[in-house]
């Protein structure tokens, strides 16, 4: 998996942004997008329908986002284009109700073998994120600001959660949190202006190209507290500040197994361990030649597990970074 995302050709590399017809926070979107200027009918993916502007490819079809896995590879293997990264626009869910834009990675990496993901994917997997997820975050905001979205809606990162199944470094960027938002025209059109501007379909220069990062080259490895990652989202909102994935507490289930009060790494059992691991991984993958550096959001922890987890990260030759590490 790791290897794939160095081992590129010389074949055209391409932006594959992903809509489903059945979500209205997926296709309004898409809709606005595609009535901007640049756009031609693509070539046909199974049953599915795509759209070519310059080096950009939307797809869409008629199912469950988090249910169409490999669309990357089904891509290159109909088109023979590369791709190089994958935008899935989609709807947020959540108990509250608020209003929201969001971004975030995808995965379900501290899920075992036996288990099923509710939302798709694959247990102890997740995607590479993709690296525009911070400069993204931060012109969202400024749209959203611009378009007086703000503050009814918040702009906000998500915890690294669900599928599909992908193997390219990958993003969501949603529409929250019930079906009037998710209808909502304007939210739809700062979506579209987020993948338009962000990816210079305009002319201007895309935003959160990591091969041209002037030399910032540390990204934030998310460990610990809630799905919406406060703590973290605070240093993702400086300007520079590269994010990979982002672990939240739920997404490190962590067992006492010790019975001394000072508990080492192997004292504490479940899936945190290997879900630490492979978003370490799959963040330095997606940004060759970068430094990441675990943030840990020591307040949502325990004494016993802040121990276990830094003892880890030594152990796997991980950095940890402080807030002004990043910027």
């Amino acid at each position: 998996m790791l290897f794939r995302l160095v081992q590129r050709t010389s074949r055209e590399m391409v932006t594959l942004v992903v809509a489903t017809t059945v979500d209205p926070a997926s296709i309004g979107p898409a809709s606005t997008l595609l009535a901007m200027p640049g756009w031609h009918p693509g070539p046909p993916v199974q049953d599915m329908s795509s759209f070519v502007n310059r080096g950009v490819r939307l797809l869409k079809h008629d199912n469950s986002i988090v249910r169409e896995d490999h669309l990357d590879r089904r891509w290159e293997a109909a088109t023979g284009e590369v791709v190089d990264e994958v935008i899935f626009m989609s709807k947020h869910t959540a108990a509250s109700n608020r209003p929201a834009l969001t971004i975030h990675p995808i995965g379900v990496p501290h899920l075992c073998e036996d288990e099923v993901p509710p939302a798709g994917g694959k247990p102890g997997w997740a995607a590479p994120p993709n690296p525009r997820i911070g400069p993204w975050l931060r012109l969202l905001k400024s749209i959203a600001e611009s378009h007086n979205l703000t503050p009814e809606f918040e702009v906000t990162l998500e915890a690294t959660h669900h599928g599909p199944e992908i193997y390219s470094p990958t993003m969501f960027v949603e529409i929250g949190s019930t079906e009037e938002y998710w209808k909502r025209q304007d939210a739809a059109q700062a979506i579209a202006l987020l993948v338009w501007e962000g990816l210079g379909l305009g002319g201007g220069p895309a935003v959160g190209d990591w091969s041209r990062n002037n030399g910032q080259n540390k990204i934030l490895l998310g460990i610990g507290g809630g799905h919406y990652a406060p703590r973290h989202m605070d240093i993702a909102l400086k300007d520079g500040v590269w994010v990979g994935h982002l672990l939240s507490g739920y997404s490190l289930p962590m067992e006492d197994l010790g019975q001394s009060n000072l508990r080492t790494v192997e004292e504490v059992g479940g899936a945190w361990r290997e879900a630490i691991k492979v978003a370490f991984e799959t963040t330095k993958a997606a940004f060759p030649g970068g430094q990441v550096l675990a943030h840990i959001d020591h307040k949502s922890f325990k004494g016993w597990q802040r121990a276990a987890i830094t003892g880890f990260l030594a152990e796997q030759t991980i950095k940890i970074g402080k807030p002004c590490d990043f910027c």
